[in-house]
């Protein structure tokens, strides 16, 4: 079973004065359930999503002061006696997948960036291929989800090390930036990539959403920090493409929306998107 990996560790000083105490991967958006709008923390929804695809093994990578997060994750059964009705059994449905779910906590306890989160992660990933998913960000899909679509490209191309997937965007210096070159209709192949760019190569930027085999960790550990002083994912990606490891590239599709609640104005259309969705 391919294993996944959560990263909710960043400070989310976009979002201030609400993050000081809430990360902001436990952003209120929207959802539904039995035809009726809710409202729940991002990242359960991002844990959900990834649950409804068969996913039971999950680690979490975390800050020092985000214990809210792993209490939210910890099935409370007094406060569920407390409850009733329909939000009883929202929450009873909620601590039941967890139930059947290996949840691994992981503390980095300085934010040293997306891809010092994720080498932390290496002593549970072991030997396998895992999914990368950021805790602030998910996608709504209405046919198959990009995570499956990644994971049957990893499957028709067995000696891939890296998939990512990718978006046009206007505000590359949000992004990291890919070089792709098409290989069919749904699939590129990635010659170059670098974060942040100031004069972008390309008009996609690269989404934190991501499949990996374990060579990933190998690259980890060579990078220096770069952008921001953190040690970014993408350099590590970009040591994989000049040690002529192979890495792949998908793109969102037409019916598919990123939903971040990165800054204020991402927070603003994300809530937007899901309350129309949900």
């Amino acid at each position: 079973m391919t294993k996944v990996v959560i990263t909710a560790a960043g400070k989310g000083t976009r979002l201030l004065p609400f993050t000081k105490e809430m990360p902001k991967e436990m952003m209120p958006i929207f959802s539904n359930i039995n035809n009726k709008k809710i409202v729940l923390p991002l990242l359960q929804y991002v844990y959900e999503q990834l649950y409804s695809m068969n996913f039971r093994d999950y680690c979490f990578v975390v800050g020092r002061e985000k214990r809210s997060i792993e209490d939210h994750f910890t099935p409370h059964e007094t406060y569920l006696r407390d409850l009733g009705g329909d939000y009883k059994k929202t929450m009873q449905r909620f601590y039941e997948k967890l139930e059947r779910s290996h949840l691994v906590w992981i503390n980095q306890n300085k934010p040293l960036g997306f891809g010092d989160a994720v080498k932390r992660a290496e002593r549970y990933v072991g030997k396998e291929d895992f999914i990368v998913h950021a805790g602030d960000v998910t996608i709504l899909s209405e046919n198959k989800h990009p995570v499956l679509r990644l994971m049957e490209v990893a499957k028709k191309n067995p000696d891939v090390k890296a998939i990512l997937l990718c978006k046009k965007v206007r505000d590359a210096e949000r992004y990291g930036v890919p070089t792709i070159k098409r290989i069919s209709n749904s699939l590129f192949a990635v010659e170059e990539v670098i974060e942040k760019p100031d004069k972008p190569k390309s008009e996609f930027g690269i989404l934190p959403l991501y499949y990996f085999k374990s060579d990933v960790f190998s690259s980890l550990k060579k990078i220096r920090p770069g952008k921001g002083k953190e040690f970014q994912l993408t350099d590590a990606i970009q040591n994989m493409i000049e040690e002529k490891q192979k890495v792949l590239a998908i793109t969102l599709n037409k019916n598919e929306e990123e939903v971040d609640v990165g800054t204020v104005e991402s927070y603003r259309s994300a809530q937007k998107i899901t309350f129309r969705k949900a």
